[in-house]
């Protein structure tokens, strides 16, 4: 339970920042939140891919999870971005 908490918290931070470095104002709190929920397991997927890890698990500390959630947050306001038409900096 110690771990999910954590994670909703660490995705919780990682979406803000991404929605304010890719946007300059983010989406609201609960937007942010889910997109770095999101953007951390699209970017631990992506990770595990790169580094031919998929089917194992791999021990990560704070940092490279808080790190991992910002990149595929980051990926997914891109995304956003692309379908909604606007650019990423207003």
């Amino acid at each position: 339970m110690l771990h999910f908490i954590g994670f909703i918290i660490i995705g919780g931070i990682a979406g803000w920042l991404a929605g304010k470095v890719m946007s300059g104002r983010g989406y609201g709190p609960l937007l942010d939140i889910l997109l770095g929920i999101v953007g951390g397991i699209v970017g631990g997927w992506i990770l595990s891919i790169i580094t031919n890890t998929l089917n194992t698990d791999t021990p990560s500390g704070l940092i490279v999870d808080f790190i991992v959630a910002f990149i595929g947050a980051c990926i997914l306001v891109a995304v956003i971005h692309l379908v909604k038409r606007e650019p990423i900096r207003s």
